[in-house]
């Protein structure tokens, strides 16, 4: 699954499922633009990709907070011109955590729809103005955009939102040939993972090691989702080879969820 001659953009490029998605498409041979809010981690990608993918075009690697429209429009126009037209754009960038609708108020609310569905649509607005037909856009939603969880309203509606924006874009570029999926991993060994397990721990009165057991033991295959399956899901739904393959969103959660 050759990306040679292809860019990708990719959100939330410094940590987890965004890191691993960045290593994926460049050792497929994409020239890949690295964002996210902290200029350390994002250095880290950019030095694993360089080390990994000694071929590859060196990364670029640039600051943004999806949540800025205007910031987004001029980072994507600033990496066009840098890179040339975009064939590939990965909108990873995004925040959990609970949000109780019951008892908590309207600023957690914002900050999490603001990052997780507003992002996707500012960066694919700002991608698709120099986007090549033939291209890839890829959002990563989550499996609680299939199902609710109790206490976590704006994540929940958030990913929900992410499914069905992504299902509306299919449409709308499907004249172009540009297919746009979603991704909607379960848990995965990431930060977010961590934060969310240690939440239960502190809810149910448990050890962390406790809490990891009990939201595993919901798992089918029992064990959590590595980075690098991820990667690899995401690495196809950017191929060539994936060019029949729009408007879906695709689960990689050990069967905790199905259909």
């Amino acid at each position: 699954m050759s990306l040679k001659n292809h860019n990708a953009l990719i959100t939330g490029a410094g940590t987890g499922i965004g890191r691993a998605i960045a290593l994926a498409l460049a050792e497929a041979g994409a020239h890949v633009a690295l964002t996210g809010r902290r200029l350390r981690l994002l250095e880290e990608t950019a030095a694993l990709i360089r080390s990994r993918c000694a071929a590859a075009a060196p990364p670029q690697v640039r600051v943004l907070d999806v949540t800025d429209r205007a910031a987004v429009d001029a980072v994507t126009a600033e990496l066009t011109r840098a890179m040339g037209p975009l064939d590939v754009l990965v909108n990873n960038a995004g925040v959990g955590g609970p949000n109780a609708c019951s008892s908590d108020g309207p600023d957690r609310w914002d900050e999490v729809v603001r990052t997780n569905l507003d992002g996707v649509f500012f960066a694919s607005r700002a991608a698709l103005r120099s986007f090549r037909d033939g291209g890839r856009v890829l959002n990563i939603a989550s499996v609680l955009g299939k199902f609710g969880v109790p206490g976590y309203t704006a994540y929940c509606a958030s990913k929900h939102g992410v499914i069905g924006f992504t299902k509306a874009l299919a449409l709308e570029l499907a004249p172009r040939r540009i297919t746009v999926n979603a991704l909607c991993p379960g848990w995965t060994e990431t930060e977010m993972a961590v934060q969310g397990m240690q939440g239960i721990a502190a809810s149910t009165g448990t050890t962390y090691e406790q809490a990891r057991a009990s939201a595993l033991a919901l798992v089918p295959m029992g064990r959590i989702v590595q980075p690098e399956e991820v990667g690899q899901l995401a690495l196809y739904l950017c191929s060539p080879q994936a060019a029949m393959v729009t408007g879906q969103a695709w689960s990689i959660c050990g069967g905790s969820t199905m259909g």
